[in-house]
């Protein structure tokens, strides 16, 4: 028995080698920032300006208690860019997977309730990012160790 124990363990190890952390927070990163930036980019024509069917969409099926639709409208689809993006670059990656965490929970008890497996998974993706940052393959690792190095310079 304590040969299939060692074995296991030797396999593990090889696999924690071959699947760095670094790899694991940046395919989250990418994973999720393209689920939200594809569910912006449907409510906008050109670069951001926000369609009329957008509009509808928060006014009908959208609908925020205390929120009007235009506003919600408005932070729904650029915070589905920003966020994102910032998410793509490994920059500020905790304040956005925060922010992204924070619009599924409302898509989840005011839009869509029954959809829970969907952004139970969203959640999944994010709470690593949150718990962890971007890793070491960020722009936040980056400017980390710039600032360490200035920081034992001075």
């Amino acid at each position: 028995m304590s040969l299939i124990v060692t074995t296991y363990d030797r396999m593990t190890a090889i696999l924690a080698r071959l699947v760095p952390v670094a790899l694991l927070l940046l395919i989250a990163r990418l994973g999720i920032a393209a689920i939200f930036f594809l569910s912006g980019r449907t409510k906008v024509d050109g670069l951001l300006t926000i369609t009329p069917a957008t509009y509808e969409l928060f006014r009908a099926e959208y609908a925020l208690p205390l929120v009007p639709p235009e506003v919600a409208a408005h932070a729904a689809t650029y915070s589905e860019h920003l966020f994102p993006i910032l998410l793509v670059l490994g920059l500020f990656t905790r304040p956005a997977a925060v922010a992204l965490l924070g619009m599924t929970a409302v898509i989840e008890i005011f839009v869509y309730p029954d959809a829970w497996p969907t952004h139970l998974s969203w959640a999944a993706i994010l709470l690593p990012l949150i718990a962890r940052g971007g890793g070491r393959w960020s722009l936040d690792a980056l400017i980390r160790a710039r600032l360490r190095t200035t920081m034992s310079v001075t």
